[in-house]
């Protein structure tokens, strides 16, 4: 199971997957060239929440069109330090699993 995991350091902010820096991801979209924030609704972090999705997901599409309500439900609520578990991204799309096929199109399949 991958383990997501920010935290504000003294050298600013760190993101990881699984012990490793998690990328932005700006080959699958870029909302911002300030890199990742969350706590908040904006720009960088949607860049997280797009990163985190298509880490996990593997789909720029899917990623791509869940960003926007992933940062917003998820990414924004964050505290200062988190951790997020694969676990708790799939719970996320499986409750979403209607606004997902709407937002990637009809011929998309359900998130798994």
């Amino acid at each position: 199971m991958k383990i997501y995991q920010g935290q504000r350091t003294i050298d600013g902010l760190v993101v990881t997957v699984d012990g490793s820096r998690l990328p932005e991801h700006y080959e699958v979209e870029r909302f911002t060239k300030y890199g990742f924030e969350w706590t908040y609704d904006g720009a960088s972090p949607r860049q997280l929440a797009l990163a985190i999705l298509f880490d996990y997901l593997g789909d720029k599409n899917r990623a791509s069109a869940l960003s926007s309500s992933y940062m917003k439900d998820v990414i924004a609520n964050l505290d200062n330090d988190w951790t997020l578990t694969g676990e708790d991204v799939d719970v996320y799309l499986r409750q979403h699993r209607t606004a997902a096929l709407a937002d990637c199109g009809s011929n998309a399949r359900p998130p798994a």
